[in-house]
């Protein structure tokens, strides 16, 4: 199986090039085309090994989550032109993302069991547990870094820095409480718990588009709901859905993304394992078989797919 790594066209119309951590961005005059390669992140840092099918899934549940959801906020989404490509309006982002959390888990659980009992200015109550709902969904937001760590920011802070006006501020929050319940309501069909999730919005002509991927394994984290409270009620560990099996896997392996720290062995057997999470995921969401596109060539078929859709246009 070919891993797509990353991508090197040069498109007709194309006026810029942006390599982000997981995605190849093409600039046009009004439009943006962004593969979604099987590179993996972690902490920040992408791992050296790519992850066979992970774009696509990526991708196509990113598009099925927009199409899903373009009645709550306007979106992005022009065209998906091939399974690893999504073509989409060309937004001024806004530099925080929006992060929402239902459950205490991954990094909040670690900054609360570190004894913080307030994330991004929001307070949480004492007694919690790993894994326990909140008393109701919060908004932990972050910065957005083009290189290394994005950092926790609150509410007040974005406000007081202005990167954000008090009104627009207030939109992104309702779109996110929105979109999460939406989210929510969707994974539950599918016998899963939307445990945090982000979103990231851009703005065009004044008004406000929800950008980027929502409801990835990569942005977002879930829960099996069969066998939740019993697990939960023993202390024994969630079964999950999401990239933090990646991340436990690297920190039990002495790497959490520091400086100094050795990213640990990828083995033909850890790929293949990732990968085949990464399909489940996208099964159990979908309620779908996933049909894996040819990788024969995968860099040469997204290629020419993507010129046939500009040429159309």
């Amino acid at each position: 199986m070919e891993a797509l790594k990353e991508t090197n066209f040069t498109l007709p119309g194309q006026t810029h090039f942006y390599r982000g951590k997981v995605r190849d961005v093409y600039s046009f005059n009004n439009y943006l085309i962004m593969v979604a390669t099987d590179r993996l992140s972690a902490f920040d840092v992408v791992l050296p090994r790519a992850i066979p099918y992970k774009g696509q899934v990526l991708n196509q549940i990113a598009a099925a989550n927009l199409e899903a959801t373009k009645h709550i906020v306007p979106n992005w989404l022009l065209a998906t032109p091939d399974p690893n490509a999504t073509v989409g309006l060309r937004c001024e982002p806004y530099p925080v993302e929006m992060v929402i959390r239902g459950y205490l888990a991954g990094h909040a659980w670690r900054e609360y069991r570190s004894g913080k009992r307030s994330i991004c200015g929001v307070a949480l109550p004492d007694g919690l547990r790993e894994n326990d709902p909140l008393p109701a969904p919060i908004i932990t937001p972050t910065t957005k870094a083009h290189q290394g760590h994005d950092e926790d920011i609150s509410r007040e802070e974005i406000l007081t820095k202005g990167l954000v006006s008090e009104h627009e501020y207030t939109q992104l929050e309702n779109y996110t409480r929105q979109l999460f319940a939406k989210g929510t309501e969707m994974a539950a069909a599918q016998g899963l718990i939307l445990v945090d999730t982000k979103y990231e919005f851009g703005k065009l002509n004044n008004t406000i588009y929800l950008i980027d991927e929502i409801h990835t394994p990569d942005s977002s984290r879930y829960f099996y709901a069969d066998g939740y409270q019993q697990r939960q009620q023993k202390g024994e560990p969630q079964k999950q859905l999401s990239k933090e099996f990646v991340r436990q896997w690297l920190i039990s392996e002495g790497f959490q993304g520091l400086e100094g720290q050795k990213i640990p062995k990828m083995t033909d057997a850890k790929i293949s394992d990732i990968s085949n999470r990464y399909i489940e995921l996208y099964e159990h969401f979908t309620g779908k078989p996933f049909v894996k596109a040819p990788t024969k060539q995968l860099e040469s078929r997204i290629e020419t797919n993507l010129r046939i859709w500009i040429a159309s246009q």
